[in-house]
């Protein structure tokens, strides 16, 4: 019988031995780690579905994607993350910053530090190194509880398409015996045949849902957005993603980051110039599209980019945004 072709029956059957054996919630659902964000999207990214993460340049979309990479692997679960910008040790000193960050109470903790003294030429181990940095030996400490499960990926443009990318898939499940949640930092990178922006991502993006549902795993992919998204004044959509219509209809969550300074409605500038400081702390997510639960959520989140992360405890937007039909003064 043809491996594609099933009955309701047997996924009936499959579902009720995942409840009988408490399989069921674990198995398919993996948390973003960020409150509020998870009970937004039926509680975390579900097995299957394809989630893209979009924004303007340089709002923090690679350290959101991989705070959500450590989430998962800290409580067990395998990670591997396609990183098409950064190589492993970047990305471990990211990691080692956002650790630190969030056990140190004096606030001195930041990635400038951090890639310093993997920089330093002085002879000495990693460990001590990080006796100067607050918090630093604890930090190492919990990211090597979860490090053999965090696997990275140096894509490339020229030789990570979709095959490569099932290949590895394939690789970590066997190393691992179960399948990983994959990040895909940036969709837009990925290999493919096409040389129109419109096709790639087209082709990109059906390759990356198609293997969301083969492997029953979440797709976590950051998307670009088309340059005429990022002109000021404007609030950035789904439909601003470059390759929007295909991006549009084949995932199903599509989150966007905005500074919230950017997309405030001016009169909360006007009458508060204090507000001008406080907002550019914070980062907007949107839930552009929601196939799990309610489109339309604002969220914000404070953004700490000097330790490599964001706080994560999320609350609903109470201030007009631009765009805004109503007030949510």
């Amino acid at each position: 019988m043809d491996p594609q072709l099933t009955t309701i029956g047997d996924s009936l059957v499959r579902s009720d031995e995942r409840m009988l054996t408490g399989r069921n919630a674990a198995g398919r659902v993996w948390k973003t780690g960020f409150n509020g964000l998870d009970p937004a999207i039926g509680g975390g990214m579900r097995a299957g579905s394809l989630v893209l993460l979009a924004g303007p340049q340089g709002m923090g979309k690679s350290t959101f994607a991989l705070q959500i990479a450590r989430n998962n692997a800290a409580t067990g679960r395998p990670v591997l993350y396609f990183s098409y910008e950064h190589d492993a040790e970047d990305i471990s000193q990211k990691l080692l910053a956002l650790e630190a960050g969030e056990l140190d109470e004096s606030d001195q903790v930041r990635v400038n530090n951090i890639r310093s003294i993997f920089d330093d030429l002085w002879v000495s181990s990693l460990e001590h190194r990080l006796e100067s940095v607050p918090a630093g030996i604890e930090a190492l400490s919990r990211m090597e509880r979860y490090a053999h499960l965090l696997f990275v990926h140096r894509s490339t443009g020229t030789r990570t398409g979709i095959p490569a990318i099932q290949e590895t898939i394939a690789s970590v499940q066997e190393a691992t015996g179960q399948v990983p949640l994959v990040v895909v930092d940036y969709l837009q990178k990925v290999k493919s045949s096409q040389t129109d922006d419109e096709a790639r991502s087209t082709e990109v993006v059906e390759g990356l849902k198609d293997l969301a549902i083969d492997i029953g795993a979440p797709v976590l992919a950051i998307a670009a957005a088309d340059k005429t998204a990022l002109r000021t004044g404007t609030r950035m959509r789904a439909s601003d993603l470059r390759g929007s219509s295909a991006l549009a209809y084949e995932a199903d969550v599509v989150m966007v980051l905005a500074n919230k300074f950017d997309i405030v409605a001016r009169h909360h500038l006007t009458y508060d110039l204090n507000n001008a400081e406080r907002f550019k702390e914070w980062a907007v997510l949107t839930l552009e599209k929601n196939r799990f639960g309610r489109d339309g959520v604002v969220l914000q989140f404070r953004t700490r980019f000097d330790q490599g992360r964001y706080e994560s405890d999320g609350s609903e937007v109470k201030e007009q945004l631009i765009d805004d039909r109503v007030f949510r003064d």
